[in-house]
């Protein structure tokens, strides 16, 4: 393709969710550099004490503090993905027989297979340590530990009307994930089908929920919408893309816009969505037969994608574990930002949650398919789920 041609847009008639093209490695990648940024920064917070709370930190410090600064704008990027791929996915598919109930099935499937196993790690651990009393059944929705908030962490309900469930406190962005997933095939069908009644259902939703949590909905969306779209150009305008989302990311890190979105930091987190959106776009492309980058590439971003789900959700659970160990272990949990030798423990335990991560991962998160089509035989009746007729 050439490099000096004006950009083009083209939007196409289904999403390229396929594995072949450049943007599906970046999007790989993405996911799985964004999921150990997350842990990395949560795991700095807790073993270590706030930047700010330190006189005169160590420069190697000072650059721990900066990397494992990008949590925020990771979530973003959680958000702007899965509006790509689940949107994208549903909106190829929306015409087929039994497609909402087939969507329905893959959304359920995709959470609870890595949640359920987690909620009942994290049981585990509290009556191993004495946190929970086993004998005791508490329905409190004040609770983390309760039953309730046990169920209502499965159903979206964790920071609306319960906590997030044993004190895991990135679940909030899965209750933000439930719901759009149910608001997005009600949005499908309000525009195509033009149902009143539907859309009277999710504008009530809307106006329930959270400001926060329908200012998320427009980034997922974001991703759906982009899904759809290929914009033809050339290296020079991928790298500029490229180049302006790195710029923007840590110009915003620097500034201290790494808080939650609310109205007044919408239009950064706009900015920076718009630009990711862009180059995605600009990368449905397959790589050359030459290309000597794309393979083990690929197989890096495919091997921390894979797990990247598994490692968000179990990583807060496995740091309180560690936390518990190096109380009764070694008398302390808080690592010294002034010794270089707990910058060495901070990267052992570090590789521990993602080592643990993986091996939950190949337990759970890795048999959600075959889950997946038991569940889809057993609801209908032992036989799959009708499927469309091929396009030619």
């Amino acid at each position: 393709m050439s490099t000096n041609r004006l950009p083009r847009l083209h939007v196409m008639q289904e999403s390229q969710l396929g594995e072949d093209s450049w943007h599906s490695l970046l999007i790989s990648l993405l996911r799985g550099l964004a999921a150990l940024q997350v842990a990395a920064a949560h795991m700095r917070s807790e073993f270590f004490p706030g930047m700010r709370t330190i006189e005169d930190p160590t420069l190697w410090y000072q650059a721990l503090a900066f990397f494992t600064g990008f949590a925020h704008q990771a979530v973003i990027v959680f958000f702007l993905i899965s509006g790509w791929l689940v949107g994208g996915s549903f909106l190829n598919k929306r015409g087929q027989p039994d497609a909402i109930r087939s969507y329905a099935i893959d959304r359920i499937t995709r959470l609870w297979t890595v949640m359920v196993p987690t909620f009942v790690l994290i049981l585990a651990f509290g009556i191993l340590t004495g946190a929970i009393d086993p004998r005791s059944l508490d329905f409190s929705t004040s609770n983390a530990y309760s039953l309730t908030a046990f169920a209502g962490n499965l159903t979206g309900m964790q920071t609306i009307l319960v906590p997030a469930f044993g004190e895991n406190f990135p679940l909030w962005s899965l209750a933000n994930e439930s719901w759009y997933y149910l608001l997005f095939p009600l949005l499908v069908l309000t525009c195509t089908a033009r149902r009143r009644a539907i859309a009277a259902v999710l504008l009530v939703l809307c106006m329930l929920l959270p400001v926060t949590m329908v200012l998320y909905f427009s980034l997922w969306l974001m991703g759906a919408a982009f899904s759809r779209i290929r914009i033809e150009c050339g290296a020079t305008t991928r790298c500029v893309l490229a180049a302006m989302l790195v710029v923007l990311s840590v110009h915003f890190r620097v500034n201290g816009s790494t808080v939650a979105i609310d109205v007044s930091s919408f239009g950064t987190y706009l900015l920076m969505s718009v630009v990711l959106m862009l180059l995605l776009s600009s990368t449905i492309v397959k790589p050359a037969a030459s290309s000597r980058v794309a393979r083990p590439l690929g197989k890096a971003a495919s091997f921390l994608s894979n797990f990247s789900f598994t490692l968000y959700v179990v990583h807060v659970p496995v740091l309180h574990m560690l936390q518990w160990l190096g109380e009764h272990l070694f008398g302390r949990t808080m690592l010294r930002p002034d010794h270089i030798a707990d910058l060495g423990v901070y990267v052992v335990m570090l590789g521990i949650v993602v080592g643990f991560s993986y091996g939950f991962y190949r337990l759970f998160e890795a048999r959600t398919y075959q889950v997946r089509r038991s569940l889809k035989r057993f609801i209908a009746g032992g036989k799959p789920l009708r499927a469309a007729p091929a396009k030619p």
